[in-house]
Formats: C-alpha cells, sequence, structure tokens
C-alpha cells in the first residue's frame, strides 16, 4: 500500500483569480511507513505573490524568479505520486491547484483525483475531535508532534509534519502483516500475526526498570497528552 503525503504553497487562495502553485512537498509511505522517499520543487508562477501568502510562507518573487516552470517538473511530479493514495489536509484547495496547474498544458490530463484515492485528514479530523480546532498547528499539538521547525509554512516541511500527524491519528504505524482489502475506510487496518513459542531452556529475560530521569521524562510526557486530548489512560494508572 503506496500513500503519499502532499502539500501545497500557492501566490494566493484563489484559482478564480488564477492563483498559481508556487511550491510543492510531497512524502512517501508504504504500508504506513515512512520510507524516506520525497519530492520537493519550487515553481516560478509567472505572475506575483500575493502580500497575505506571502506574509504565510515568506516565498518570494525575487526567490520564484530562475525556478522551473509548472509544465517543466509536471512529468517527473507525476511520475512520483504515481498511482498512490493521496494524504492531504484540506484536500480540495491542493486538488483544485494542481487540477488548474493541469488545465493550463497543452496535453489533456486527468484530473489528480480522477484515478486514485484521496485521504482528506480535514474531515477525518473533524469527525474525531468534532468542535475543536482541527488545522495542522493544532492537531500537532493534539497528538504530541513537533512543529518547533514550523515558523513558517513550507510545502515539503507540512507534508512531513501532516505524515506524522495521519499516522498517529489513524492508529500509528503498522509494522504487522497488513491485509489490504478493496474498499477499506481510511484508517481501517486489519492485520494477522504469527506466534513463535520460546524454549522451554531459554535462559530468564532480564529486567531493566526505568531510572529516576527516565520516569520523569515519561510522566511529563504524559502531562502533555492529557493536556493537549483532556484524558490520557497511562496518566491515571501511573498515578
Amino acid at each position: 500500500m503506496r500513500q503519499i503525503v502532499l502539500d501545497t504553497e500557492t501566490t494566493g487562495l484563489e484559482t478564480s483569480q488564477d492563483h498559481r502553485i508556487i511550491e510543492i512537498g510531497c512524502v512517501e509511505m508504504v504500508n504506513r511507513k515512512l520510507t524516506g522517499g520525497h519530492y520537493h520543487q519550487y515553481v516560478n508562477p509567472q505572475r506575483n505573490v500575493d502580500e497575505g501568502a506571502l506574509q504565510v510562507h515568506g516565498i518570494s518573487d525575487e526567490f520564484l524568479a530562475d525556478k522551473p516552470l509548472f509544465s517543466d517538473i509536471v512529468s517527473e511530479f507525476l511520475a512520483f505520486i504515481g498511482d498512490a493514495d493521496l494524504v492531504i489536509h484540506n484536500a480540495p484547495f491542493d486538488l483544485g491547484f494542481i487540477n488548474h496547474e493541469l488545465s493550463k498544458l497543452p496535453n489533456q490530463i486527468k484530473a489528480v483525483e480522477s484515478n486514485r484515492k484521496i485521504i482528506d485528514t480535514l474531515p477525518l479530523a473533524k469527525q474525531k475531535h468534532p468542535g475543536q480546532r482541527n488545522n495542522l498547528d493544532a492537531l500537532c499539538k493534539r497528538y504530541g508532534v513537533d512543529n518547533s521547525q514550523r515558523e513558517l509554512h513550507g510545502a515539503l516541511l507540512d507534508a512531513e509534519i501532516l505524515a506524522d500527524v495521519y499516522l498517529l491519528m489513524t492508529g500509528g504505524q503498522v509494522n504487522l502483516n497488513i491485509n489490504d482489502q478493496a474498499g477499506s475506510e481510511a484508517g481501517e487496518v486489519s492485520y494477522t500475526t504469527s506466534i513463535h513459542r520460546l524454549p522451554e531452556n531459554r535462559d530468564p529475560l532480564s529486567v531493566i526498570k526505568a531510572n529516576d530521569a527516565e520516569l520523569a521524562s515519561h510522566h511529563k510526557k504524559l502531562e502533555a497528552i492529557k493536556a493537549a486530548s483532556g484524558q490520557c489512560v497511562w496518566h491515571q494508572i501511573t498515578q
């Protein structure tokens, strides 16, 4: 099961005003494990960046002036995502901009969602946390994901952060055998394990207890989880 976590930065908010993509960031997961594979590209939008957008991502017209056009990188981008599922936070925004770019190309390319599954983490988060803020920063705080380097938005950094959030929000990384069933909902994972019996004459397993500093660090982490989510079962057990 190959999934691509994707994010974009743009010159503004509306494709109806011909705003364009200026950065694409993607990270690869296979069987819900980050592989280290990624795609990252800045793009010359052939127009100015709105001041409001500049304050969000900090990518200036001068920086983009010598970057390739979308038409120059589209083949490489589409080859990287292939037919993988796409994981996107607020998918209509990013898909709308990608399709807007595709519509400007002379050779007609189908909408990016037409032949692959789209997993939108925003409605997924709203379903799991109704009535709460569910932007990426809020989800990082809720799930204990470090976003301290995120002073400004950046497509690749945001894709990496979203990958961590998505895995935590849907059950964590899976290291067991996955039975990928067609039609399963996002986040639903079925798996099987094999039991290996240990020999009866084996040496006893050593028990290494946590020291005071490790226990204090563990308790601090539980307090942070409780503060973010309002509950923590392990925190109750350790009281």
